[in-house]
């Protein structure tokens, strides 16, 4: 597995989001088993980066990554656990009851990345900070991050936070650049932020062409596992796949061992 390393983190080029695992934007126990066994899989392969949030299966998602964490056997310090706040959480005493129910789903004293799910325009962001700092300063959140902010909000974020914002997760695909147009990619880079690109096949549907077909047949894989590597070609991006299928997951965790060539990253830019 290839790594971004900040001053604080280091976190895999791949890891696995829970979006859908235990449900969509509610709860859906009936699909608990298909969702550990992904989790399960993911852990067996040697991921250690689980990404989730309150709003995922209104908390059930991140009570099935506790679940699977702990079953595991890998200690707690193995892991690096993301989850996010809503957009309606985002009040001073909010914000601190919310990540008390996160911690209490995941059954765990603290999670390592916790972000800002979408901006809210009604939000007074110097409170949400203030609550986020305490969160920092007591233990309780390693890091900081946000998600869905374009630049401007990020240089917000920047000012009213205490520690270094570690990320910015927005949609990021072969057909998705609005974050490469908007700005937010260079600024991340300029400033030390990692970008990290969740969608990376439009779940599942990407779009292959005739260039994308030929460079997969060229590495043996299929043009998923190209899609992800281009995205990880990037510096400081990072991204975070998800697959209820375990081959769909080991493929996914192998496409990190793909070397594309010069030739190979430009022609696959250049695809619009």
């Amino acid at each position: 597995m290839k790594y971004e390393t900040l001053p604080t983190l280091k976190l895999p080029k791949i890891g696995f989001g829970t979006w859908k695992i235990g449900g969509g934007s509610s709860a859906n126990p009936s699909i608990d088993s298909k969702s550990l066994t992904a989790l399960r899989a993911a852990l067996d392969l040697g991921y250690t980066h689980f990404d989730t949030a309150e709003m995922y299966a209104s908390g059930h998602s991140e009570e099935l990554v506790g679940r699977a964490v702990r079953e595991s056997g890998k200690r707690r310090e193995e892991v690096i656990i993301t989850s996010k706040v809503t957009p309606s959480h985002l009040q001073y005493d909010d914000v601190l009851k919310a990540c008390e129910n996160s911690l209490h789903r995941l059954k765990m004293e603290y999670i390592d990345l916790y972000l800002i799910h979408w901006p809210n325009a009604g939000a007074k962001y110097a409170d949400t900070f203030s609550a986020l700092n305490k969160l920092v300063r007591d233990g309780k959140v390693k890091h900081l991050g946000v998600s869905n902010f374009d630049v401007n909000l990020l240089k917000q974020a920047q000012s009213l936070s205490e520690t270094a914002i570690i990320t910015n997760q927005v949609p990021f695909s072969m057909s998705d650049r609005s974050y490469v147009r908007n700005g937010v990619l260079e600024y991340c880079q300029k400033n030390d932020i990692l970008f990290t690109a969740y969608s990376p096949v439009n779940e599942g549907s990407l779009r292959t062409t005739k260039t994308l077909e030929a460079i997969a047949r060229a590495h043996n894989a299929n043009v998923f596992q190209i899609a992800l590597a281009w995205i990880i070609s990037h510096p400081r991006i990072i991204t975070i796949p998800m697959s209820f299928n375990p081959m769909h997951i080991k493929e996914n965790f192998e496409a990190a061992n793909i070397e594309l060539q010069p030739d190979e990253l430009e022609q696959l830019t250049k695809r619009t």
